[in-house]
């Protein structure tokens, strides 16, 4: 009983989801008032096709981008990474910033105990612990820079790569879709994916 109502299910689930096909063409009417009285319509059949292929599209995405962050994403019409880029580069030189004010306190407070003073803001911090709070703004900074540098470089890598894939074709000639047979020695349901090449 649990198999035939899973063989319903999946055979109703596999119609309904190949029963449509999208159209690719659309039809754009015009209507034209010649008078008062009448009216003329006109309907012109234009097919609506992708732009054509352009080589440099990808190089151009990708020169934009590395000229000025995010606008290549301009160039592929992709608006909404603009923020996230800036973002990224702007939370990057943010926390360098915040280290490299750490690193210059925590010198400043090492070379005065060096100088004779024990005035410093870090009463009760050891000298090697000063030292190590050096090193670690230091390594930090580091790693703020890294971390732009490398939104920088996806920047201009997610440009790029998004130019190619618009202009990639997306045709039905190669498809996968579920396949539902019933097999006839044993009457029972045979589930499966069939691939489709057409030439």
């Amino acid at each position: 009983m649990n198999s035939k109502l899973l063989n319903i299910l999946f055979l109703i689930i596999a119609t309904a989801a190949f029963a449509q096909e999208v159209d690719s063409t659309a039809v754009q009417k015009d209507s034209v008032i010649v008078s008062e009285k009448k009216e003329a319509i006109v309907i012109k059949d234009t097919v609506i096709d992708k732009e054509p292929y352009n080589p440099l599209a990808p190089s151009k995405a990708a020169f934009y981008s590395a000229v000025v962050p995010g606008l290549g994403q301009a160039y592929n019409k992709k608006y909404w990474k603009i923020p996230i880029i800036y973002a990224g580069m702007a939370t990057g030189v943010y926390f360098y910033l915040k280290n490299d004010d750490d690193y210059n306190q925590f010198r400043d407070a090492y070379k005065r105990r060096l100088a004779g003073f024990e005035d410093d803001e870090f009463q009760g911090i050891s000298t090697e612990r000063l030292i190590d709070a050096q090193r670690n703004a230091k390594t930090n900074k580091d790693y703020s820079i890294i971390a732009v540098v490398l939104v920088y470089m996806l920047n201009i890598i997610d440009a790029n790569v998004d130019a190619h894939l618009q202009q990639y074709n997306v045709t039905e000639d190669l498809s996968i879709s579920p396949n539902f047979e019933v097999n006839s020695i044993n009457t029972q349901a045979n589930y499966g994916l069939s691939f489709r090449f057409k030439l």
